[in-house]
């Protein structure tokens, strides 16, 4: 196997799957239906970017409620709409 080959992707996640306090890396953010470039849009704005590191501090209501996720130096409230377009890498 080669060492410049990225990550397969069978081992990418979606957020909204990751665990609590597993630091990870984004890879890929997917689009939505219609509305999809704009929401791609604004998560990149708000910086779910590739390559930035990504964590969930806590899940509300069992897993079926909002995230509260860490990128980079910011906290954000995510539901799991959003939260299931970001493909992350575990670190």
């Amino acid at each position: 196997m080669n060492a410049a080959h990225p990550t397969p992707a069978s081992s990418s996640i979606t957020l909204d799957t990751l665990p609590v306090r597993v630091v990870a890396t984004i890879r890929n953010i997917r689009t939505a239906t219609k509305d999809g470039a704009a929401l791609k849009r604004r998560l990149m704005e708000l910086g779910f970017v590739p390559g930035e590191r990504v964590e969930v501090l806590r899940r509300v209501f069992a897993g079926s409620g909002p995230l509260a996720v860490r990128v980079g130096t910011s906290t954000f409230a995510m539901r799991t709409l959003e939260s299931s377009l970001i493909e992350v890498v575990q670190a």
